[in-house]
């Protein structure tokens, strides 16, 4: 099993932060790779959040976070691992777990979840090593846009990664953006185009959120 490293806790719900998931994430990989099994990770984001916060005021939507936080820890116990990514974001892993049984405890909580605060929803998306890529940003990327899609496709849902057509980029790129694009990619020791899909992503999860 992987070595979770020691990281501040999300001050908010108390849960290990991004950067901890990351880390963990990765360390999960190079794991379960040497043992050669399977790790699951699921991403959890509130439905129409923005809304939420807006109408309801920063301290219940900060309530809301709490509360949904406390659940999935309750659902997931060890040796599951919770985060909150950011926002209203959270993931877990699931290390030794094929992707179809951690899909099936997923959508099984947010089918299920008790939740306190009428008409708020979930939605959810998973990948796993090795069946949907062999490195861990890969995999994290695919259950990125599993979400995307369950929340482009009406929310209130969990999903499942799919292949899609990848497009070259163009230019509709300047050369100086392109330029300082490559400098971070290799700063950061991963692709130009996983950090385009990943802003891409994030984009796109803020206005479909």
């Amino acid at each position: 099993m992987a070595k979770k490293i020691d990281s501040l806790a999300d001050p908010l719900t108390q849960l290990p932060a991004r950067q901890a998931f990351e880390a963990d994430w990765r360390l999960a990989v190079v794991g379960a790779g040497r043992a050669e099994m399977s790790v699951s990770v699921g991403m959890v984001d509130v439905d129409l959040f923005g809304k939420i916060n807006a109408e309801q005021g920063r301290e219940a939507a900060d309530a809301l976070l709490v509360s949904l936080g406390q659940r999935l820890v309750a659902a997931f116990p060890a040796p599951a691992r919770l985060y909150r990514c950011g926002g209203d974001a959270f993931a877990v892993i699931w290390e030794g777990v094929e992707k179809e049984e951690a899909f099936l405890r997923l959508e099984n909580f947010r089918r299920a979840d008790p939740s306190p605060e009428a008409g708020v929803r979930i939605s959810a998306g998973l990948a796993a090593f090795p069946d949907d890529g062999q490195e861990a940003g890969q995999v994290l990327q695919k259950a990125c846009e599993a979400l995307y899609r369950a929340k482009a496709t009406g929310r209130n849902k969990s999903c499942l990664p799919r292949e899609e057509k990848m497009t070259p980029k163009t230019s509709y790129y300047t050369q100086g953006q392109l330029m300082g694009l490559r400098r971070l990619a290799e700063r950061e020791g991963i692709s130009d185009a996983e950090l385009l899909r990943e802003a891409l992503n994030e984009l796109l999860l803020k206005h479909f959120a």
